[in-house]
């Protein structure tokens, strides 16, 4: 096993990448980080004389796995009790790093639900392509298709993936307070303030995995999704709290029921209104989010 120095720090140099691309490829912090570890252990297996770049095995490496894994969870992912939503990410070293709005855009929970709709294979190409930017010729040579194919590939994923507007609001404070309202007018049962707050066409997605209690599809209008929120915050407010966050890029909170993280809430605004919330409280999903989430 190559374990010399130069090995290590060429891995750790495209760590963040290769995480990057397991994470939009599988939507999940727990298994990106299983096969990045995996993807490391390989690495480290091979006669660094016979590599001729260490990005293009590495990419090559982790999207393959990616595929693999993708394809051997199908009849699990479809098995999936209720509303399926990625692992949230909160404040994490990859979301610093992706500065750009597209990088950003790409780690939102929306866009990581519509890739769910594409083909491992076509989740790949497309996210190589129009994520980080890889030319026809490179993904051929990961994927070991031709180029011809990968372009067919990319075009067809774009008409499964829809163009959405820009999550993002000018004013990351301004976000903030949206979502303070949002929770007070939600505490307080005022469900006039909370429609004020609510596109008309906004939808609820809930998560809970058949674990703890969740909506079994998605509650859509601002009408149906106000009674819902205010029905939950009924139930049982006490020993709750809540902590603003940054949820994959998006405004959101921790909820926390006596110290413990029991769901995170992220809201996707437009227009200053918010036209999509994602609730997750599958247990397995939030796991990762434990330790010194809170001083992150």
């Amino acid at each position: 096993m190559n374990e010399s120095p130069q090995t290590l720090a060429n891995f750790q140099e495209h760590r963040s990448l290769l995480f990057g691309i397991a994470y939009r490829m599988l939507g999940s912090v727990s298994e990106a980080e299983d096969l990045v570890q995996e993807a490391f252990l390989r690495w480290q297996r091979q006669p660094m004389e016979d590599i001729k770049s260490a990005k293009a095995w590495l990419t090559t490496t982790i999207t393959r796995m990616c595929i693999d894994h993708l394809q051997s969870a199908r009849k699990r992912r479809e098995e999936y009790v209720g509303v399926w939503l990625p692992e949230p990410l909160v404040n994490s070293p990859m979301e610093r790093e992706d500065r750009t709005r597209a990088l950003a855009d790409s780690l939102s929970t929306a866009f990581l639900v519509l890739l769910e709709t594409l083909s491992p294979s076509e989740r790949a190409v497309f996210l190589l392509r129009e994520v980080f930017e890889y030319d026809y010729a490179e993904i051929g040579k990961i994927l070991e298709k031709s180029e011809a194919s990968c372009r067919q590939m990319v075009r067809r994923a774009r008409e499964h993936v829809a163009t959405r507007e820009s999550r993002f609001e000018a004013d990351p404070a301004q976000n903030e307070r949206l979502v303070q309202q949002f929770l007070d007018a939600c505490r307080n049962g005022d469900t006039s303030s909370l429609l004020e707050l609510l596109s008309d066409d906004v939808v609820l997605y809930s998560d809970g995995g058949g674990k703890v209690a969740a909506a079994p599809a998605p509650v859509v209008g601002s009408g149906r999704v106000a009674r819902f929120l205010i029905g939950v915050a009924k139930i049982g407010l006490v020993g709750r709290t809540a902590q603003f966050a940054i949820l994959n890029s998006a405004p959101g909170v921790l909820i926390y029921r006596d110290g413990e993280l029991s769901q995170t809430t992220s809201v996707e605004i437009v227009d200053g209104r918010v036209r999509a919330i994602y609730v997750v409280r599958n247990p397995e999903k939030l796991r990762h989010l434990t330790g010194d989430v809170r001083s992150s």
